[in-house]
């Protein structure tokens, strides 16, 4: 699939982040006539070099981008953020944890980061369009006059859910080639244009925490020792004894408590005020109800009515039938249909309609409508 052709269909420029789906996206928009160059974000300073071999935006993916970039005979670019990583992505997420909430800041890093600063790249240079290698696709709707966002082919490596944030604007710009394939069809396709990077792995921990240790990087960038509280039941009140930290816990969590008891306990509620992590049943951290807050709609110019979709509350939950309705400034209250485990404020709700995404916001509040 992968051709040199006369660029003809415009200048492309591609977000690299040194893994193999978004170098593949560089082969496929060459195959189809674009002038394209690759842009790559160094977005961790000395700080932050905690990488390991299962993050993203590393110095390693750095070498990785220029190189793959060479290969496909692209130019290449390295932009520097470091600072506005750290004080739109890293602070927020630690103030948000120690507030306790549970954010997720990759979805943070593509709204305030990622697309904000290749769009005012490819405003700058004059770029027709911008290109990423997420599971993702766009589709212009004559008849809503809007560019809509759908979920990539491949449903197990679909990443519409961290994209809900895009604009019009955006969305009208940007390409996700590999949206229109699976996951081992962008490995085969690596393989085909030997490229070096096919059988590297996808990255899962978030990029500045190393195998996943929130506790001990938020005490470590803070400085300080985190906050001590009490374990409570969330039922009855009782003192369960000290913890370790407030920051140590999240919504739905069993283990690594250090709580004896006669049945298994999970963290069901947080209280910021009194540093209180109440303990509960699996049944506990059963909810219909939320309130989100900062809601952006892709579908539709502003929610009127109440709306009946799905929607997801993290990443990796399933979808679940639920009523959207609009409350003041931007809010708008979710009831599900069924209880679904662990709504955790923080976390971001994206709302869909089969393939499409109707748009999403951060879940503020939980608990009975």
């Amino acid at each position: 699939m992968y051709r040199h052709v006369p660029a003809s269909k415009g200048r492309a420029l591609v977000a690299m982040s040194g893994g193999v789906d978004s170098t593949v996206a560089v082969a496929l928009m060459v195959a189809q006539g674009y002038e394209t160059i690759g842009a790559t974000l160094k977005l961790r300073s000395e700080k932050l070099d905690l990488s390991t071999d299962r993050s993203c935006c590393s110095p390693q993916d750095i070498e990785d981008a220029a190189r793959a970039a060479a290969i496909l005979g692209c130019q290449h670019m390295v932009l520097d953020h470091t600072i506005d990583f750290e004080k739109e992505v890293v602070d927020r997420f630690v103030n948000a944890y120690l507030m306790g909430a549970t954010p997720n800041p990759c979805v943070d890093c593509n709204r305030l980061i990622k697309f904000a600063s290749f769009f005012d790249k490819r405003n700058e240079l004059g770029f027709d369009v911008l290109v990423t290698g997420h599971y993702a696709r766009t589709l212009y709707d004559p008849t809503l006059k809007r560019w809509l966002l759908l979920k990539g082919r491949d449903h197990e490596k679909d990443q519409s859910y961290v994209l809900y944030n895009l604009t019009q604007e955006q969305l009208a710009h940007t390409r996700f080639p590999c949206g229109e394939f699976s996951k081992e069809e962008i490995r085969q396709l690596a393989v085909a244009i030997e490229l070096p990077l096919a059988t590297k792995p996808d990255s899962q921990d978030i990029c500045f925490i190393p195998n996943g240790k929130y506790h001990e990087f938020i005490q470590k960038y803070t400085g300080h020792a985190d906050e001590t509280g009490r374990f409570y039941l969330f039922k009855n009140g009782q003192d369960m004894g000290p913890h370790k930290g407030f920051s140590a816990y999240t919504i739905g969590q069993r283990r690594g408590l250090g709580i004896s008891y006669s049945e298994p306990l999970y963290v069901v509620d947080k209280d910021p005020r009194t540093k209180a992590v109440y303990l509960g049943h699996n049944d506990d951290l059963m909810q219909r109800y939320l309130v989100a807050h900062s809601v952006n709609w892709i579908y539709l110019s502003n929610l009127n009515t109440t709306l009946r979709c799905t929607a997801k509350i993290r990443y990796s939950h399933k979808e679940a039938p639920c009523t959207v309705r609009s409350l003041d400034n931007g809010t708008v209250e979710v009831l599900f249909d069924e209880p679904v485990r662990a709504i955790t404020r923080g976390q971001s709700i994206v709302f869909y309609q089969d393939d499409y995404v109707l748009g999403g916001g951060v879940i503020a509040t939980q608990g009975q409508s």
